[in-house]
């Protein structure tokens, strides 16, 4: 299992994914959006499995003060240009899966697919 969080360190959503990913010993890499962002490759990795316009946060700051809501746009080039129009935490299982939240079910089912 190759597991990557995408979140940021405030999130509370993406502590709670590292966390759970942690107590059942499964390395994984964190990638803080703050820092670094998301690469195109690795939004298209995600994109073959959560579609696009349900990883962008209509709720989020940077939505509103875009003014997105009000205006035709390119989900991925908007989330590529601004990593906090993400919504958190996005886990990578490799190039085999993604998810999206706290999606503990779906993690679950990873790790018993790794065990067989």
């Amino acid at each position: 299992m190759n597991i990557q969080i995408f979140g940021t360190r405030k999130n509370r959503a993406s502590q709670k994914a590292e966390r759970w990913f942690k107590e059942r010993g499964i390395p994984y890499h964190f990638v803080d959006m703050k820092e670094k962002g998301i690469s195109p490759g690795e939004l298209d990795s995600v994109a073959r499995f959560i579609q696009l316009s349900e990883l962008i946060d209509e709720d989020s700051q940077s939505y509103k003060k875009r003014g997105l809501a009000y205006m035709e746009f390119d989900i991925r080039e908007e989330l590529l240009e601004d990593p906090s129009l993400l919504k958190l935490p996005v886990v990578r299982n490799g190039k085999n899966d993604a998810s999206l939240g706290l999606a503990e079910e779906r993690w679950k089912q990873w790790i018993e697919e790794e065990r067989r």
